[in-house]
C-alpha cells in the first residue's frame, strides 16, 4: 500500500474521530486506460474534506457534487465512462471505464484495526461483504492487491492492505539513507543488513529493520521470494560479493549492485568464482539505477526506485494484460 492510500486511511479515521460521516470510494474495476490503478482509495466527508484520488479530478469533483446533496448510507457501486459523452465529460482517456464501489463509514470501529496493521508493517486482507456491510481483516499473502465479485451469487470486496513489496538493503551509507526514506512511499517495507559496526553507528536514515549477521546469512534468513529486491550498495567487494553471492540464486525479483561498468565487470568476474552461475551472473541488475546522469547520494536512490517501479509495473502490465480480455463482462449497476 502507497503512502497516499494510507494518508486517506488515516484521514478517515480522524474525520469520523471528530463526528463527520465518511465515504471511502475504492477503484475496483477499469477497462481501457485508467488514471489510477486498481485498489486506488479517495475518501469524502460529510463536512467537505476529501484526501486521495480515483481519477485525473473530474470523477472526484462529480462525486464531490452528488454527495454534498444527498451523502450515501448504503453500499453503492458506481461506474464512470460507459458512453462516449461520459468518457468525454469526465475525461477519462482512451475509451476508459472505471467502476467503483463506495462504502459509507459513521465510526471507525473497522478501519482502526486495519490501521494499526498497516503501521506495525502487516500485510492484512480486508474481507467487505457487499450486501451485508460485514467485514473480516485477517492476515494476508502479497500475492495479489484486489479482488471484486459482484453478481447474483457473491457480492464482496477483497482488498491487500501493507507493504507489498519487500526492499533489502546490503551496506549502510548515504544512498542508502536516501532510498530508506523514499522506498516506502512505493509501497516497499525496508530491511538494512551492514556486518560493518561503523556504517551501523552512524546511520542517519529512517528507521528501518535491521538483519542481523553476515551478508550471506542475512539473505538466505531473508528468503527472497519474487516481491523482493536486494540492492547491494556498500562500495565494499568484501561486503556486497557476500550478498549477491546468494541473493542472484534466489527467486527474487530484482538484485541489483552500485558501481560503474568497470567495476561491475569485476564484480561479475569474481563471482563466476563463487560458485555462481553464468546464468545467475546474468541476472545482476548493474550498474544500477536508471541513466539520469545522477550524481548525488539523492539522485542515486531516485533512479534506483525509478528502474524498480520500471520494472514491476512492466510485469503487472504483461500480467493484466491477458486478464483483462477475459474480465472485460459489464455486471449490472447496483
Amino acid at each position: 500500500m502507497n503512502a497516499v492510500d494510507y494518508q486517506v486511511l488515516k484521514s478517515t479515521i480522524n474525520w469520523l474521530q471528530q463526528g463527520k460521516r465518511v465515504a471511502l470510494v475504492t477503484v475496483v474495476r477499469n477497462w481501457g486506460s485508467a488514471p489510477r490503478p486498481l485498489g486506488s482509495l479517495f475518501a469524502i466527508s460529510s463536512a467537505g474534506d476529501f484526501t486521495g484520488s480515483v481519477s485525473g479530478g473530474c470523477i472526484e469533483d462529480d462525486l464531490l457534487q452528488r454527495f454534498s446533496s444527498a451523502f450515501p448510507d448504503k453500499i453503492e457501486v458506481v461506474r464512470y465512462g460507459i458512453s462516449a459523452e461520459e468518457m468525454l465529460r469526465f475525461g477519462l482517456p482512451c475509451g476508459g471505464t472505471l467502476e467503483l464501489v463506495v462504502e459509507p463509514f459513521t465510526d471507525a470501529s473497522t478501519l482502526t484495526p486495519l490501521l494499526t496493521a498497516v503501521a506495525g508493517h502487516r500485510l492484512v486482507q480486508r474481507h467487505l461483504n457487499l450486501k451485508t456491510a460485514e467485514v473480516q481483516i485477517t492476515a494476508a499473502k502479497a500475492d495479489f492487491t484486489l479482488r471484486f465479485n459482484h453478481d447474483e451469487q457473491k457480492s464482496e470486496l477483497i482488498q491487500v492492505f501493507g507493504p507489498h513489496w519487500r526492499l533489502l538493503i546490503i551496506g549502510a551509507g548515504q544512498v542508502s539513507e536516501y532510498l530508506a526514506q523514499m522506498a516506502p512511499a512505493l509501497d516497499f517495507s525496508v530491511y538494512l543488513n551492514d556486518p560493518r559496526e561503523e556504517q551501523r553507528r552512524n546511520w542517519q536514515g529512517d528507521e528501518v529493520e535491521w538483519l542481523e549477521g553476515m551478508p550471506d546469512d542475512a539473505v538466505l534468513a531473508f528468503e527472497p521470494d519474487q516481491r523482493t529486491v536486494i540492492v547491494a550498495l556498500s562500495h565494499d567487494p568484501k561486503v556486497d560479493d557476500m550478498a549477491l553471492m546468494e541473493a542472484l540464486k534466489t527467486d527474487a525479483f530484482y538484485v541489483g549492485a552500485i558501481g560503474s561498468i568497470a567495476s561491475t565487470e569485476a564484480r561479475k568476474t569474481r563471482l563466476l568464482m563463487l560458485d555462481v552461475t553464468r546464468e545467475q551472473v546474468d541476472r545482476l541488475h548493474a550498474p544500477i539505477g536508471l541513466p539520469i546522469f545522477s550524481r548525488s547520494p539523492a539522485e542515486i536512490a531516485v533512479s534506483v526506485l525509478a528502474e524498480l517501479v520500471a520494472l514491476r509495473n512492466r510485469d503487472v502490465a504483461k500480467s493484466a494484460g491477458n486478464a483483462f480480455a477475459s474480465s472485460c463482462v459489464l455486471t449490472p449497476r447496483t
